[in-house]
């Protein structure tokens, strides 16, 4: 009976460990600087939130993957907000990610509106841009997912249009440590593609790289970016932007629970 209870008492204790390091939702603000060559810098601020629909199981793994790893879906919301020298910037959107239960398939779905006023001296401006996109996905290995869809956008009294996309993301170990790298291109109208790397030191710490071009925007950006997790519920990260005319600054800082 006495080792019963102790084994009893083992269990419960490796039970609670596991369930602490679990976490089911996260929110997170930011803020952002754009030094620009050819017109006024601009601050930007942005809050957003994810809620997973179960608990979220850490294990030995980096961190920031572990919702990724564990397959977990989710339903998310963001909102940013800016207004520089009367142009007010605002953006809402949301989306949502799942992770097919029993099988290895993945639907995503995401919606956003950017809406534009600019206050003048004899009128006022204002545009309107709302854009979707919806992928199916696969994931033929752990910790790979491959993904095609389509991503649509619509300009109030202006141009819109759908075109595809591929996209694919993959967590592995190389060496001692962990990597993710992501791949993504839009086609047609679009035509953007997007690259991102990172390296984990630890599975709290990474460092990466990314870069994303789209011509018809003509968005041409190399970014470097850090994340760090002080425990297993708070972290603080940062990105800079470096484009042809301007650079950008950001960071973020985000709770667990």
């Amino acid at each position: 009976m006495k080792k019963l209870a102790i084994v009893s008492a083992l269990f419960t204790a490796c039970a609670f460990s596991a369930s602490a390091n679990a976490y089911q939702a996260e929110v997170g603000g930011s803020y952002n600087f754009s030094d620009n060559d050819n017109y006024s810098d601009t601050h930007a601020f942005g809050i957003d939130g994810t809620y997973y629909f179960k608990p979220v199981q850490t294990r030995d793994a980096p961190l920031n993957e572990a919702a990724f790893l564990d397959r977990a879906s989710n339903v998310s919301a963001k909102v940013d907000y800016a207004d520089n020298s009367g142009v007010k910037d605002s953006y809402f959107g949301a989306g949502a990610e799942v992770f097919v239960p029993g099988t290895d398939f993945y639907v995503s779905g995401n919606i956003g509106r950017d809406e534009t006023k600019v206050k003048g001296y004899k009128s006022d401006y204002s545009n309107r841009l709302t854009s979707y996109g919806a992928e199916v996905g696969y994931l033929p290995a752990p910790g790979l997912l491959l993904a095609v869809g389509v991503k649509g956008y619509d300009v109030k009294d202006g141009k819109d249009g759908v075109d595809p996309t591929v996209r694919a993301k993959y967590v592995t170990k190389v060496g001692q440590h962990n990597v993710n790298m992501e791949a993504y291109g839009g086609f047609g109208d679009l035509d953007e593609y997007g690259v991102r790397g990172d390296f984990y030191l630890d599975n709290s710490l990474s460092v990466g790289v990314d870069y994303y071009n789209n011509d018809l925007s003509k968005y041409d950006e190399w970014g470097l970016n850090a994340k760090k997790f002080f425990n297993q519920n708070v972290s603080v990260e940062g990105r800079i932007g470096l484009g042809d005319n301007y650079n950008t600054y950001g960071v973020r800082a985000a709770y667990r629970f």
